[in-house]
């Protein structure tokens, strides 16, 4: 069997996908918290047959779609929260709660894989295997598939023979108005970084300003560390596996005559190979407080781990791009040479299961990838007949996968 209908059936579902992607649009919550966002999945399933699990710790979602003869499971993600931040773009479906906008593209996500989840359910009969779509909050920050593994997403039950058929399998699709509208990327192993929190407390002696001699000044000290955090990252790190430190925020002080106590760094680490993370945890570590000791100042490091490097199944994802390119063509599916710096918890799933990441092209008609607003711009707007084929991609990925297509 061919995928030439898919794309037919995912433009029929696309009314009802810009419908709910839009509602999800106007009303955004942030968080793994999102009660309206979970009741607004739950009616779009709810004539599906789905075997539903309603996580407790969060809002997740589990739904498991069996088909008519046993076989292997599969897992399809969709990401559902939205971002604390205002919204510009103007759209008449535009976000009516003040600081929170789907700025990533996430209501898309959800109507993309409700959409796949009716197109799926229509073919039960051909299924030989099982789909289990999940539906996860606190992507942004929030670890919300750590929590829904923590909880028990994995322990799909056995088939009613008492057969087990575990998940073997997992794919989720980002959409991205880096790529024009309908063209899919994807890469063999790592596909997106860690994120770790940096913060460096620089203390030195206060004092007045006009006496630097007499205090022992933190600033300049801070600034000392920047500096050579950089040099370090440069000179330390293999620029083939690598490396980004990002100083987002210094501060210190409180008026313009007083040399403070202290001076707080904050920054973002990010990295494409767990080696190179960990070895720049000890590196920022060493700088940070050799620069200070040097000044006669002391340095304390903190850093919090966050998400892990996204890491693509060699196997499935040479797997997922023949899929694509059998779906939407071979003009059409990218081959990322390089990793992209952003981080994203689907790292928590891949870490458990082979599987992959994909980015879904939504870069608005008329709209040059290049320079359009980017995910997290408060101006962001996603081409929404890009859901035909990441409706048709998530279907075929399960139908191949399972052995239909």
């Amino acid at each position: 069997m061919t995928f030439d209908t898919l794309q037919d059936e995912a433009q029929e579902l696309l009314p009802g996908a810009v419908e709910l992607r839009r509602d999800l649009h106007r009303h955004p919550e942030v968080g793994n918290d999102l009660p309206r966002t979970r009741d607004r999945i739950l009616e779009e399933l709810d004539d599906l047959g789905l075997e539903l699990t309603l996580h407790e710790q969060t809002s997740g979602i589990a739904a498991l779609l069996a088909g008519a003869r046993p076989g292997p499971t599969i897992l399809l993600r969709a990401d559902m929260d939205a971002l604390p931040m205002p919204e510009h773009t103007g759209l008449d479906f535009a976000s009516e709660r003040d600081d929170t906008m789907h700025a990533c593209g996430h209501d898309t996500h959800v109507a993309m894989l409700s959409g796949a989840a009716r197109l799926l359910a229509g073919r039960r009969a051909e299924l030989t295997g099982r789909v289990l779509f999940m539906f996860q909050p606190g992507e942004e920050g929030h670890h919300g598939a750590r929590f829904m593994l923590e909880e028990g997403l994995l322990d799909v039950p056995p088939l009613p023979d008492g057969t087990p058929s575990p998940v073997e399998a997992a794919a989720a699709l980002h959409i991205t108005s880096a790529l024009p509208t309908g063209y899919v990327s994807t890469r063999r192993g790592p596909i997106m970084a860690s994120s770790d929190t940096l913060r460096i407390v620089v203390t030195g002696a206060g004092g007045h300003a006009s006496e630097p001699h007499r205090a022992l000044d933190p600033v300049p000290v801070a600034c000392e560390i920047v500096q050579a955090i950089q040099t370090m990252v440069t000179r330390q790190v293999d620029v083939f596996d690598p490396t980004v430190v990002t100083v987002a925020s210094i501060h210190a002080g409180t008026t313009t005559n007083v040399i403070p106590d202290e001076c707080e760094i904050l920054g973002t680490i990010r990295a494409v190979s767990e080696l190179t993370r960990l070895r720049v945890h000890d590196s920022l570590k060493r700088v940070a407080e050799g620069v200070a000791a040097a000044h006669g100042a002391g340095a304390e490091v903190e850093i919090l781990h966050g998400y892990p490097v996204t890491v693509n199944d060699d196997d499935f994802a040479t797997f997922a791009a023949s899929v694509t390119e059998d779906l939407i063509g071979e003009d059409r599916t990218v081959l990322l040479p390089n990793p992209v710096m952003g981080a994203e918890d689907f790292s928590y799933v891949l870490h458990r299961l082979p599987g992959a990441m994909l980015f879904l092209g939504g870069t608005p008609e008329g709209t040059d990838p290049r320079t359009a607003p980017s995910n997290h711009s408060t101006r962001v707007f996603f081409e929404e007949d890009a859901m035909i084929p990441g409706i048709a991609l998530y279907s075929a990925l399960a139908l191949r996968h399972l052995g239909v297509a």
